[in-house]
């Protein structure tokens, strides 16, 4: 087995040697100048090269409820049997759980999932060593009958296995603070813009099975599947499959609950009113005694008691004004100032109280007595964190959603605080927002024949075709945290537990230990160098800094929104091209997943994090199907995320999960992946190149291949790029994951088949058996697709090829790399073809920096960096990028903008600026 690729210094210094070489590649782009790195402090600039882990966002965080990352280790590592413990600075060491998430092929371990106690890991110089510490406190989770208890200190957790509750009660010492958490959902059979009322239906969580997934002693995992359980007239009642994941972690009062819907619906018929997720609050204090928080901007905290006792015309006692807002008992009532005490019946007791953020801009508070009395305002602000509070000095529940304000409209209620009972909902979409339409946006504008919607794809970029923009199977994946405390706790403390909420602290490995583990194929943290690599990186960042900036500017939020960019910029207009057929929303478009992945993974800073994160979640739950007819199947890009007719699997690409997963331990990051492992067969129903024979005009000769007739049963017509290159990200993951080798003997009988083949990866694609997982016909004839190469393929070949070895599929590999990029004289040479197919020539200078590594060409490094740099290609005519402030007239609200700006030239220029920098870095200037 040869050595990683990337870090063939060996294989560099003799193939560069050259000084005639070199020479010229530095004179291919000697008129670049220098430019300055990196304007946001990458994590490694604040590290110690000896941290095995670290905080996110730099310094430890005042307080957190418990921490889980993946650990990555190289080839050759073995699992210790004793466990590991995280020591720090002078040899402390802390009790960490751990589990195996991935293995080498020679069965040693790959990564490694750990998790801290709340509140844990707060010093410096993080390792993750062999050894055994035990916990300062434990967990335990016990299983009897029909609910599951956790134990975690003096605060019991009861689950539901059947049923409506998720979390039936919890208990802090003897006291039960907590009842009856369920989801909620309405919806209604017509929008709101229909004449006539409306039926409206709700429906509750029935939960089907529960799995006890960990069990401690730091972490314990609880998963929860079921329906919402209820009927809208006479249609069938259950519907919306949803999945929760209850976290709980040793020290921590709160439990994480991770909430996946499917919604299942006939868009024309189901309108979604209002989804949350709602509690019941015991209240044994007196009024005067209760306490209602929210948590505001910036660290702020809104908190009143349910009968104030601040502000009257007669004063109480000071005692009982610093007692109430401070959030502790007030005295003994006859310690009252008599005027008030006598007449305390007499000061109105508010109930019900709401946080609404209807927009990402402003949320409102307002609040009432109880039903059938007027709202009144409270206050007003910016973007809310979700955060909020019910309860009193014998107990009390903190309650909120992570994202919050990005996905409005949403909100928090607090209802019946003056009875015996309160009940707080989180609401993931607000019931008195607009119901949500999720029909398709347009008719069929007699676009009814493959012909017309080929002229349709041909104006608009849009392939449309009747009935395939459906949102039915789509899905959509929430954090909730719930806290049972023994009573109402400090406002400052609060407040940062709803700043934790909005932007939780993490634990991430040390993105040098993933590079030095050689995993996620080529890549390497920001190096020094010249000018022209200044100039690279100073670009690279620039593109990060503008996407997240974008993101805010153009308010990229939203229910099923929050997480895309989009495509294409129009610049006549100054938007984005929000509203025209494939050039609005990107839905991972030549991979701006793993661009945004790989811009972490080099810079480890946290808002690249964030951004990523947010768009792994959407990625992989709105642009895929779920369910139905498309299941395993993701949605071209589009002017909704489900509304274009191709569903392709390059969308629902596993290889754009990965990091997600083994950074951060997600488990549904894992179901989804795991999800996506037979979804070749949805391929037997949904045929991506059935208009290509129908096609005319720019568009046509894109590549595809289709067979003149029908194939034999069991076989379908599959690309090698597109379709087998996204399907492999899955494969591997199963394989790595489980050790279960029939996932890598099906990804070594498609490498076989394909080498097989009379023009082997030049063929494009071929007639693939889905029982084998071989490719069986075809392959006679050169055809090349630009595409074929940009959904991530190229990654994770690339892997695949230090854990393989298949030197017929690695000739025929780096045949197609030579000579993707090579001149038309050359490729005809070779191939007996014309090129016709190629573009994206920056992008797959990448694919000739490989080749000129591996196969030790020279001549091909100096190509690639050629390609890169543009030589009159039109991605690479712009190198500056700089984004210039638009303002007046001609925009809405100031906005930054780039000229001709495209994401997916954002994100392939991003990869194949990593790639080539980490191949041929050492040549560059």
């Amino acid at each position: 087995m040869s050595k990683l690729v990337w870090s063939r210094r060996e294989m560099l210094a003799q193939s560069l040697a050259s000084s005639a070489v070199v020479g010229s590649m530095a004179l291919t782009a000697g008129r670049v100048e220098a430019a300055p790195l990196a304007t946001k402090e990458p994590l490694g600039s604040r590290i110690s090269p000896g941290d095995d882990v670290v905080w996110l966002d730099g310094g430890a965080p005042s307080a957190h409820e418990g921490q889980s990352w993946g650990q990555p280790w190289p080839r050759g590592t073995r699992l210790d049997k004793r466990g590991y413990v995280l020591e720090a600075a002078g040899g402390k060491r802390e009790a960490v759980q751990t589990w195996p998430m991935a293995w080498w092929p020679d069965g040693s371990i790959k990564w490694t999932g750990h998790a801290t106690a709340a509140n844990g890991a707060r010093t410096g110089s993080l390792r993750v060593v062999p050894g055994t510490a035990k916990p300062e406190q434990t967990l335990s989770v016990y299983e009897a009958g029909d609910a599951i208890t956790v134990t975690v200190g003096q605060t019991v957790w009861n689950v539901g296995k059947s049923g409506e509750a998720l979390i039936r009660s919890a208990r802090v010492g003897a006291s039960e603070v907590l009842q009856s958490v369920r989801l909620l959902a309405s919806a209604q059979d017509r929008p709101d813009d229909e004449d006539g009322a409306p039926t409206l239906a709700r429906w509750t969580s029935a939960i089907e099975s529960a799995t006890v997934e960990q069990s401690g002693p730091i972490r314990a995992v609880i998963k929860l599947d079921g329906r919402h359980r209820g009927q809208m007239g006479n249609e069938p009642g259950d519907w919306m499959p949803f999945s929760v994941r209850l976290y709980f972690h040793t020290g921590s009062d709160s439990v994480r609950l991770v909430h996946s819907m499917i919604f299942d619906g006939d868009p024309a018929r189901r309108f979604i009113r209002g989804l949350g997720l709602e509690g019941a609050v015991p209240m044994r204090d007196k009024l005067h005694d209760r306490h209602v928080r929210f948590a505001g901007e910036n660290g702020g905290l809104w908190g009143e008691a349910v009968r104030p006792l601040t502000g009257l015309r007669r004063d109480p006692g000071k005692a009982f004004r610093d007692a109430q807002v401070a959030g502790a008992a007030t005295p003994p009532l006859d310690q009252m100032g008599a005027a008030v005490r006598q007449n305390i019946e007499y000061i109105p007791a508010w109930g019900d109280f709401r946080l609404r953020q209807p927009n990402s801009d402003g949320f409102s508070i307002v609040k009432r007595t109880k039903p059938g009395c007027g709202w009144i305002d409270v206050d007003t602000a910016g973007r809310a964190p979700g955060f909020g509070y019910i309860g009193g000095p014998s107990g009390g529940v903190a309650f909120g959603m992570h994202d919050f304000w990005q996905r409005c409209p949403v909100g928090l209620d607090i209802s019946d605080a003056a009875g015996d009972t309160a009940r707080f909902t989180v609401w993931y979409h607000a019931p008195d927002a607009p119901a949500m339409d999720l029909r398709f946006y347009h008719d069929v504008m007699g676009m009814e024949s493959f012909e017309a919607q080929n002229r349709g794809l041909d104006v608009t970029y849009e392939d449309y075709e009747p009935g395939w923009g459906d949102a039915s199977g789509i899905a959509r994946t929430t954090e909730f945290r719930i806290w049972a405390l023994p009573a109402t706790p400090p406002r400052e403390r609060l407040a940062e537990m709803g700043k934790g909420l909005a932007t939780p602290p993490r634990l991430v490995a040390n993105v040098a230990r993933v590079h030095s583990a050689g995993l996620f194929g080529p890549w390497s943290p920001i190096a020094a160098g010249g000018p022209l690599r200044g100039k690279i990186e100073a670009r690279a960042n620039q593109e990060l800094d503008f996407y997240i900036g974008q993101v805010d500017q153009r308010r990229w939020y939203g229910f099923w929104n929050y997480g895309d960019v989009m495509h294409s910029y129009d610049n006549d207009r100054h938007v984005w091209r929000y509203d025209i057929g494939g050039f609005a929303w990107d839905n991972s478009e030549l991979s701006t997943d793993m661009w945004l992945w790989y811009g972490f993974l080099r810079t480890g800073r946290a808002d690249v994090f964030r951004l990523a994160e947010a768009m792994t979640r959407h990625t992989g739950e709105v642009d895929v199907y779920h369910s139905g007819r498309f299941k395993g199947l993701g949605t071209r890009h589009g002017v909704q995320h489900w509304a274009d007719s191709s569903k392709q699997p390059r969308i629902s690409n596993a290889a754009y999960r990965r990091f997600y997963y083994y950074l951060t331990t997600d488990e549904r990051c894992g179901d989804l992946m795991r999800g996506l492992v037979d979804s070749d067969h949805a391929l037997k129903t949904v045929d991506i190149g059935r208009k290509v024979l129908h096609r005319a005009g720019p568009l046509a000769g894109t590549g595809a291949v289709v067979a003149d007739q029908p194939l034999p049963d069991g076989q379908i017509f599959m690309q090698f790029g597109t379709v087998w290159g996204s399907l492999l990200g899955a494969w591997l993951t199963e394989w790595e994951r489980t050790r279960d080798t029939r996932w890598r003997d099906r990804i070594v009988a498609g490498m076989r088949s394909i080498a097989a083949l009379p023009k082997g990866w030049l063929a494009g694609g071929g007639a693939f058996d889905l029982a084998s997982g071989r490719f069986v016909g075809g392959g006679s004839e050169v055809n090349m697709s630009h595409l074929n190469g940009v959904f991530g393929v190229f990654e994770i070949t690339a892997e695949l090829l230090e854990l393989l070895d298949e030197p017929a599929f690695r000739k025929t590999w780096l045949e197609y790399c030579e000579l993707y990029n090579a001149p038309e004289a050359e490729f005809r040479a070779r191939t007996g073809a014309s090129g016709k197919g190629r573009a994206l020539t920056q992008a797959h200078s990448r694919y000739t920096a490989y080749a000129g590594v591996q196969l030790g060409k020279p001549d091909l490094v100096k190509r690639a960096w050629s390609e890169f740099f543009g030589a009159g290609d039109r991605e690479g005519r712009d190198q500056s990028r700089g984004a210039n402030k638009v303002a007046g007239a001609a925009v809405l609200k100031p906005v930054d903008e780039i000229a001709e700006v495209s994401t997916n030239d954002a994100a392939q220029w991003g990869i194949a600026a990593t790639v080539n920098l980490t191949l041929i870095g050492d040549a560059l200037e």
